[in-house]
């Protein structure tokens, strides 16, 4: 057997997982305090939770939504990516559209010089409504995006979700057609989504579309309105999760190596064998732009 071509260079990947509160500044620092550690420790990418500036819930998003580029946690996040030197996504913020006046679940990407790269608007919106139960609607307050998002970097290229998104294969397996090599989801489940469907949903998205996929949540706080699960975790392109915690505020650190995602895939060859003499190809009418957009042509 021939010896596969890397499809990326290897690269230290850390996810985290912050404990957030309701003072944004305090959110800021203590993001910035672990993205300057995992820089320390060898991380090259960084990945921060899903509403990291911020409480989760609806009624938090209007009150602590900014304008981007302008807003001051996309201004620290920039501070932060140059000053660590490293790629950073910007888990999520909410975001008010200025000329609009929407609000979205967004996130942002950052060069190591602290150039914004990429945005991504999370295009999954979580309405769930069980009679007696719960009920949980974001449409009621956010607006969902309308496009895709790719990352080139000199590592490899990144797709990147926002929790529910997690939930929906299509955009991985675009993804990973259009040579993405790994998926990043910030994310919050909460206390029963968690333990029922977080590590299954990463395990089955990395195994189906031979990539890596990382999950990066917000620490559990009981004292606040949503719990949310923890236990942010990398799985591999064979479906094993190779780091993962607990519930509790931590770094996550993970070696992607590019030399056993092209031999997998050479074992189990899925790209060759797929047959869209039956089925569609998702990815055949997707067309990639400069700026990490991802939209049907």
């Amino acid at each position: 057997m021939t010896t596969p071509t890397p499809l990326f260079s290897p690269f230290k990947l850390a996810l985290v997982q912050l404990a957030v509160g309701s003072n944004k500044d305090e959110n800021l620092k203590n993001a910035r305090k672990n993205v300057l550690e995992a820089s320390n420790h060898g991380a090259n990418v960084v990945v921060l939770p899903e509403c990291f500036n911020s409480p989760y819930g609806t009624s938090f998003f209007p009150n602590y939504a900014e304008n981007i580029p302008q807003g001051s946690s996309v201004k620290a996040l920039s501070e932060m990516a140059k000053d660590a030197g490293v790629y950073l996504f910007g888990g999520s913020i909410p975001e008010r559209d200025e000329s609009t006046g929407k609000l979205y679940n967004t996130s942002t990407v950052y060069d190591p010089e602290g150039h914004l790269v990429a945005k991504h608007r999370k295009v999954h919106l979580f309405d769930i409504d069980v009679p007696g139960k719960i009920r949980f609607q974001e449409s009621e307050t956010l607006t969902a995006g309308n496009w895709l998002t790719h990352i080139t970097t000199p590592y490899g290229k990144l797709g990147l979700g926002i929790c529910y998104d997690v939930r929906f294969p299509e955009m991985a397996a675009i993804a990973a057609r259009k040579g993405c090599i790994a998926m990043i989801y910030p994310g919050a489940f909460n206390m029963t989504t968690g333990p029922l469907h977080w590590e299954l949903l990463q395990r089955a998205r990395a195994v189906d579309n031979q990539i890596y996929v990382a999950m990066c949540s917000p620490a559990r706080d009981t004292s606040a309105s949503y719990h949310a699960w923890g236990h942010s975790s990398v799985v591999d392109p064979r479906g094993q999760v190779v780091a993962t915690t607990g519930h509790e505020q931590d770094i996550v650190y993970a070696d992607l190596d590019p030399e056993l995602l092209a031999s997998f895939r050479q074992s189990i060859p899925l790209n060759q064998q797929r047959r869209h003499d039956l089925y569609c190809d998702v990815a055949e009418n997707v067309e990639e732009h400069a700026d990490g957009t991802v939209l049907l042509k």
